[in-house]
Parts: C-alpha cells; structure tokens; sequence
C-alpha cells in the first residue's frame, strides 16, 4: 500500500505552480496596458489634429473624451492586474511558512524562502555613510501634513518575513488606482491638452478665430 503524500510537498507544488500562472497573466497585463495606452495616444493626437485641419474645435473635447475613456479603461484594467499581486504576495507569505530556510552568512539567522517577486520588487536600495551604515532618511513635508506616520529608517528588509497585504491597504490602492502616474499617463495629457484648445477655441483666443463648432 502506498504511503500518503506529504500535504506540505503537495501545498509547496501547488502555489508554484500557480505563483508561475500568476506571473504569466500579469506579464500579459503588461502588454494590453501598453496596447491601451498606444491607441489612447494616436486616437486623441488623431482628434487633435482633425480638429485643426478641418477647422472643427469639438474634435478638441472629442480628443479629451477619448483620452478619458482609455484613462479609465487603464484603470480597471490595472485594477484586474493589481489583484493578481495582491495572490503572489499572498503565494510568498505561504512559502515563507513552509519553505523557509536559515542559510546564514549576510542572512545571518534570517528564514530565506522562495519566490520573492512581488515582495523585493519595491527594494530601491539606499544611500551610506563611508563606514556603510544607512544615512538618515528624509521625511517628505506632505506626510506631515496628512498627519501619517514617519517611514521606517533604511534597513535592508529584502530577507524579512514577507508582509500581507492588509485589507484597508488593497482597497485603499484599488480605489485611488486612477491617479497612479504610470495608470494616469498618457491619458491626462489628451484630456488637459484637449480641454484647453477646446476653451480657447470657445474664447475666440487669438489663433483660434477661424475654428467653429
């Protein structure tokens, strides 16, 4: 009679298999996002330049629609991605539990477990005194003022335990995902270039006399 087989080795199966499927999707992501952006760009400099051409400003708030219909389609779309990360952290904060090793050296008594991705990605490094330890780190004015906590000090966190997302923190990101800079770019500047050629065409500014609506 076979013997049964070890639960932890089927877990640890498991999540690498699906933190590798994860990986796969999100890489996809990355791609339909800068097909999105592609189209957002040539469809609204499209706009703009009709708009001129045949002499029709409302190409210009046609131009500025497009650019804010492709902004938030980016923006679901990141959304759909963002909850894949939210699974790979989940699948390394599972690994760390079954898989951790201590393999000392620079780790010293650190549990080193695999995969990482999704936790070091954010590591940026940081600047050292001459004897290498961390140089103070600045605060920016805006923390502040909205009244949050000062940052940790530099440390090098890349061999620590690997943290959960917490629940508030996902819907914090989720909700304000349409503000990112790389979700909001390039779309804000289709709408704001179209918007203001819109109004100025409006205003009769000088320059955009002879365009009508």
């Amino acid at each position: 009679m076979a013997e049964p087989a070890d639960p932890a080795l089927l877990l640890r199966e498991d999540v690498s298999k699906e933190y590798y499927a994860i990986l796969n999707v999100v890489s996809s992501y990355d791609g339909w996002l800068l097909g999105v952006k592609g189209w957002s760009v040539t469809l609204s400099l499209a706009g703009l330049g009709l708009g001129f051409q045949q002499g029709h400003f409302a190409l210009f708030a046609l131009a500025a629609a497009t650019g804010a219909a492709f902004w938030m389609l980016d923006a679901l779309m990141k959304g759909y991605q963002y909850r894949y990360y939210v699974r790979m952290r989940e699948i390394e904060y599972t690994s760390y539990l079954i898989n951790s090793v201590i393999l000392g050296g620079e780790y010293v008594d650190e549990g080193i477990s695999a995969p990482r991705i999704d936790m070091t990605w954010g590591f940026k490094g940081y600047p050292v005194n001459e004897a290498g330890e961390p140089l103070p780190r600045p605060q920016p004015w805006w923390r502040g003022a909205l009244g949050l906590e000062e940052s940790k000090p530099w440390y090098d966190w890349r061999a620590e335990e690997p943290e959960r997302r917490p629940p508030q923190r996902i819907r914090r990101d989720l909700r304000h995902r349409w503000r990112w800079a790389n979700v909001m770019l390039p779309h804000v500047l289709a709408v704001v270039l179209g918007l203001t050629l819109f109004f100025l065409a409006v205003a009769k500014a000088p320059g955009f006399q002879q365009l009508h609506l």
